[in-house]
């Protein structure tokens, strides 16, 4: 399995919320990350569960600026203009770059609707953007794989797929059907995955940098496969760096150098990323959990999953599964 692959299959898109902007010169809307987040109290283990959200947006006519938190410059958009921001990301759409911009919450429709009007009556602007959500788990090895922002332009070629993608999702959200709710969440994960996908084919800057740098290096990156596809290895550095064929030191050093952390803890981090994923989804033995993603004893692995997360894994779980029970349908 190739890294990327395994960090597709490993975040699903937890669920999608749509919405249509049909806004009119002047206007402009800011989403703020805090926003997104959720207005409780809760547990340390119910902490590593709450949602993030990664926004989606498509431009289906006329144009206008996007601002995002981190990046200097506004850029412009146009007709069949997508982009995609890493969870946590801070934005603003507007009609011009001077446009005082209101919170999107402000302008949300009361009736439960998925269509906002907003603006002062001129040139008109529609915009298919939403959030997918996905569980505070996920969130590192996202923000591994996305840069702060993916924007596909028009006439990129994967982007009639990306139209088709969105134009069945909007559809399905419009007029629910038996199993509409399967299909909303498995149409989500395919425009993800293409989101993603087009952002590596484009071979923009930010592919030239960070984790997707790495794991299309020659060696390092055979390093990564070799860790993604037996995670339960006994891996150590010497046989890692054997794996890419490097001398232990220059390995460690590359490696370090390319992602900021070293091989052990790179490896460590995906495992327990990994025993998350098992302990919501599974219910086989702790030892069978630990196991499988290469440790020898659930002591072993209970002390270096606190360690990383913070909570031991069986309250992990149990927060899991109580958060799964009190978001089911009361009968």
């Amino acid at each position: 399995m190739d890294p990327i692959t395994d960090v597709f299959k490993a975040t699903h898109v937890a669920s999608v919320v749509h919405a249509r902007l049909e806004a009119t010169a002047p206007w402009g809307l800011m989403c703020v990350a805090e926003v997104a987040k959720e207005a409780v109290s809760y547990s340390t283990a119910s902490k590593n569960l709450r949602p993030q959200f990664a926004h989606f947006g498509m431009v289906l006519r006329g144009n206008c600026w996007l601002s995002v938190a981190g990046i200097s410059d506004p850029l412009p958009l146009t007709g069949g203009d997508c982009f995609l921001l890493a969870p946590g990301s801070t934005y603003t759409l507007r009609d011009n770059p001077r446009t005082r911009a209101r919170s999107f919450c402000e302008v949300a429709p009361k009736n439960g609707g998925n269509v906002i009007h907003y603006g002062g009556g001129g040139i008109p602007t529609t915009i298919i953007s939403g959030w997918f959500r996905f569980s505070r788990m996920s969130v590192k090895p996202l923000k591994r794989l996305l840069p702060e922002m993916i924007l596909i332009k028009a006439d990129q070629a994967q982007t009639l797929a990306l139209h088709a993608t969105l134009q069945l999702l909007a559809s399905e959200m419009a007029e629910p059907a038996p199993g509409s709710e399967v299909m909303v969440n498995r149409l989500a994960d395919i425009l993800f995955i293409q989101c993603v996908r087009a952002h590596i084919a484009s071979s923009s800057e930010t592919c030239k940098s960070g984790w997707l740098r790495a794991i299309f290096d020659p060696k390092i990156g055979a390093a990564i496969k070799a860790m993604h596809e037996r995670v339960e290895n006994p891996w150590t550095v010497e046989t890692l760096a054997a794996a890419a064929g490097m001398s232990r030191s220059a390995f460690a050093l590359r490696f370090k150098e390319l992602l900021g952390e070293t091989p052990l803890e790179y490896l460590t981090n995906w495992r327990m990323h990994k025993a998350t994923g098992l302990l919501r989804e599974d219910d086989r033995k702790l030892f069978e959990v630990a196991k499988s993603v290469g440790y020898e004893s659930d002591a072993a692995f209970s002390k270096a999953f606190k360690r990383v997360l913070g909570v031991a894994p069986r309250e992990f779980r149990r927060s899991a599964t109580e958060r799964l029970e009190a978001e089911l349908p009361q009968q």
